[in-house]
């Protein structure tokens, strides 16, 4: 079975293809969605949610598609999940709530977190839900799973989105710096 933690060398860099240009600013709906830690939503009416969307991870009696790692931005959703999960205390400590949406299966999702300890709830859209109105998150030509992007989501909107991420492992990190300087310019303009 493949290393999925590691990413291997390369890998296709995905391009801007203006697919999430619109979701700055936008409401995000009150949907309650199944996950690991039983039902969430995306946002709360208050503070910070960051969602970071990926098309599936890799696991034990998990077969990814052949040519997965051929299509941009598909490989990494392991490095990118653990980056996370790395840091979820430091999130935490400003205020801001944590969770991965995939439209992966809920069983495949509950076995990476407990086998990855994962703290924060991967969140279940089998459905694609959130690729409909009002939302339109992008997906994969295949159309079964979510192309990777990350929303920081204040107050219950979207106030920046990071797409497409590449490379996946540095995402969290990346998010983590943004929103430190965002909280800090906050303060100092107030």
């Amino acid at each position: 079975m493949p290393d999925y933690s590691e990413l291997p060398s390369g890998l296709p860099v995905p391009v801007d293809d203006g697919a999430a240009d619109h979701l700055p600013g936008m409401a995000v709906p009150n949907v309650a969605l199944p996950s690991t830690h039983g039902t969430s939503r995306l946002a709360t009416d208050r503070g910070w949610s960051i969602v970071y969307v990926y098309p599936r991870t890799g696991g034990p009696g998990i077969v990814l598609p052949d040519d997965w790692d051929s299509i941009p931005g598909a490989r990494g959703c392991t490095p990118q999940s653990c980056a996370y999960r790395d840091r979820h205390d430091r999130f935490a400590a400003l205020g801001a709530s944590v969770m991965g949406l995939s439209a992966q299966p809920l069983s495949e999702q509950v076995e990476f977190a407990e086998r990855m300890s994962v703290p924060y709830p991967l969140v279940n859209d089998t459905d694609l839900t959130l690729a409909g109105p009002p939302l339109h998150l992008p997906v994969h030509e295949d159309l079964r799973h979510y192309r990777r992007l990350t929303m920081a989501i204040h107050d219950g909107v979207i106030r920046r989105c990071w797409y497409p991420v590449f490379p996946p492992d540095r995402n969290a990190e990346i998010v983590l710096d943004w929103l430190i300087r965002h909280q800090r310019d906050d303060r100092e303009a107030s």
